[in-house]
């Protein structure tokens, strides 16, 4: 890679970092769906897997898991910090886990079906990053803060609260955004690779 390149690249990688920080700090701070903040960084997170590859949306998402391990500790985030409470290490794990996965999977969902159509690319990309996201937080939820997950759910079924209550309505909106964010992030990753 030449100099130039790698300077574009090193460029394009910040802003995209400096992106996701802020949508996940504005999100964390004033936006609320039942108990938790909703991602609104995951899209830059599949822009930045499409343009710098599979590790720089696994370096997007892990940023965006410290962010929300700040908004856990700071209390930002409510749920985020009843986790932090029972178990800081664990916690500070799950939301760098998560967002690092979310990042790499998508990244290699998109660099493995970008060839075929930019547009389907950017559709499973942006599915498959809030189902790792999310589906790695619920399977944490079940194997390591059970008591609190039951706690939380007050008697009711635990399916049931995690799929309605806790996630349910967040992981769609963060869905619904990536869906009709596709477009756009096909005309960025366009442009960018004709530039």
């Amino acid at each position: 890679m030449r100099a130039s390149e790698k300077t574009r690249r090193l460029t394009g990688l910040a802003l995209m970092t400096a992106i996701v920080v802020v949508l996940q700090l504005v999100a964390s701070m004033f936006v609320r769906v039942g108990i938790v903040a909703p991602t609104l960084a995951l899209a830059p997170i599949i822009i930045g897997a499409a343009l710098y590859g599979v590790s720089a949306g696994a370096w997007l998402g892990a940023v965006f898991g410290i962010v929300v391990f700040l908004a856990c500790v700071a209390g930002w985030d409510g749920g985020g910090n009843v986790l932090f409470t029972a178990n800081p290490f664990l916690t500070f794990a799950l939301c760098i886990v998560k967002g690092a996965a979310a990042g790499l999977v998508a990244g290699a969902v998109y660099r493995a079906l970008e060839h075929r159509s930019p547009m389907g690319a950017s559709l499973v990309s942006g599915i498959i990053c809030p189902v790792v996201n999310t589906g790695i937080f619920c399977a944490a939820l079940a194997l390591f803060y059970h008591d609190t997950l039951v706690a939380w759910a007050g008697g009711t079924n635990l399916v049931f609260y995690v799929i309605t209550g806790l996630v349910g309505l967040n992981f769609l909106l963060e869905l619904v955004i990536n869906l009709a964010l596709s477009t756009v992030i096909v005309r960025v990753v366009s442009a960018r690779k004709h530039a």
